[in-house]
């Protein structure tokens, strides 16, 4: 991309990452390739030594890769990013290449599932020590930072009850500490949210999500504002091994061209979908940053520029009529994962965060009645005739021996005590 001026977040979606090459084509080309030949002995020294630019092996380095992470780290505003084999290698390296033995991090409590199990259940082992917490909560942070605390964690809004942390204040509260906050970036993209501008030092992306958005890639990405910490986590994941192959960089980068198009699309018809959901007789509550009844929506207005494309919610049934509704659906697919084109519905107690364990979920208000819907680029009106039909399904299943009926309406906007 020229640099003359400062482009817009759409122009760099398009152009970001693509550099000179002969032939001058327009799409970076795939150099898959496990190793790079030299022209003679000493350009080869020269090249491992630093003192000449080049690539030597795709575990180090590679062109398509290096395209990729240098549009990413344009997208949220970073001096550089380092791509990795998948989200959760992402994950891991930013917290690993941080933390050493007696370390202690600060965790929401609403996260992807194996984040928690990975601080709790493996890293637990190198003698690091957590907290979960709910990172809603600012006095609870305040209360749980340590001398030793190193790193803040934070994902929002949460996966999977889309709790809502403010962003500015808790990277406050990380940098009075003297900890690095770490913002796990997946639900909104940077089209919608901006994690450094907030205050973080660190932004995490499962790229599998909504950067690539095609449903057919796993990859992560870390982005830094420090020349000296994307040192560290480059020969930090060097070791770990867990890098991006090309082929699947160069789909993430062919992914992020329409970005802009597809999250902004999601999101409004996420919002329609809430709207529904909120009004609909067989269901219990909603929960959707974009809606004025979700108790952190002053706070996403404040730090995002739309609600993002997931939605949480629960039926009067409970699990069975959850269960009931996902095994009706049609247009909707049921499956884990999220932000792809196109609609897909899951269950998280038993899916995406059944390795966190009851108790985990329990403190994270992640109920066995929650669904999880993330909406694709679908027509609104076929996505909610599509529930609707499903919700018919769910409002026969009877709980306790008594059929379900639209007699009387929870409260679906107040009580943030059903999900958190």
């Amino acid at each position: 991309m020229k640099p003359n001026r400062q482009q817009s977040i759409e122009s760099r979606c398009v152009h970001a990452g693509i550099g000179s090459y002969s032939h001058r084509p327009v799409i970076p080309p795939i150099f898959q390739t496990s190793t790079f030949a030299f022209e003679n002995a000493d350009q080869g020294a020269a090249i491992f030594e630093g003192r000449e630019p080049g690539y030597v092996y795709t575990r180090v380095g590679n062109p398509t890769v290096a395209a990729l992470e240098e549009c990413v780290a344009s997208l949220e505003g970073g001096c550089q990013a380092i791509a990795c084999g998948s989200g959760m290698a992402a994950v891991h390296t930013s917290l690993a290449g941080l933390l050493k033995e007696g370390d202690h991090v600060v965790c929401s409590d609403a996260v992807y599932g194996p984040t928690c199990t990975l601080l709790t259940e493996v890293l637990a082992n190198f003698g690091i020590e957590s907290t979960i917490v709910d990172t809603s909560d600012l006095a609870a942070v305040h209360a749980s930072m340590r001398p030793n605390t190193t790193v803040v964690f934070v994902e929002t809004p949460g996966n999977p009850t889309l709790v809502v942390t403010d962003l500015e204040a808790v990277c406050a509260i990380a940098h009075e500490h003297g900890a690095k906050a770490i913002v796990d970036n997946t639900f909104m993209s940077p089209i919608l949210q901006r994690p450094f501008e907030q205050g973080a030092d660190v932004v995490i992306h499962s790229m599998t999500k909504f950067l690539n958005g095609h449903a057919d890639v796993v990859a992560g990405m870390i982005v830094v504002q420090d020349d000296a910490l994307g040192a560290i986590y480059r020969k930090a994941l060097l070791h770990f091994g867990g890098v991006m192959a090309p082929f699947e960089a160069f789909l993430v980068h062919r992914g992020i061209k329409t970005l802009p198009l597809r999250v902004r699309h999601q999101s409004e018809s996420a919002l329609k979908v809430a709207q529904h959901l909120e009004e609909h007789d067989a269901v219990e509550w909603v929960r959707y940053p974009g809606l004025p009844s979700h108790p952190g929506h002053d706070v996403s207005r404040k730090q995002a520029s739309a609600g993002g494309a997931v939605i949480s919610f629960g039926l009067r049934g409970g699990l069975e009529a959850g269960k009931a509704m996902m095994n009706a659906v049609e247009l909707c697919d049921l499956a884990v994962s999220l932000g792809g084109v196109e609609s897909l519905i899951e269950h998280p107690a038993s899916m995406t965060h059944a390795s966190m364990g009851r108790e985990a979920r329990e403190r994270a208000h992640i109920t066995d009645g929650l669904v999880r819907l993330s909406v694709g680029i679908e027509g609104v009106d076929d996505l909610i005739a599509d529930l609707d039909d499903a919700l018919a399904e769910a409002a026969k299943v009877t709980t306790q021996g008594t059929v379900v009926s639209d007699s009387s309406k929870p409260n679906r906007r107040g009580d943030f005590a059903h999900t958190h």
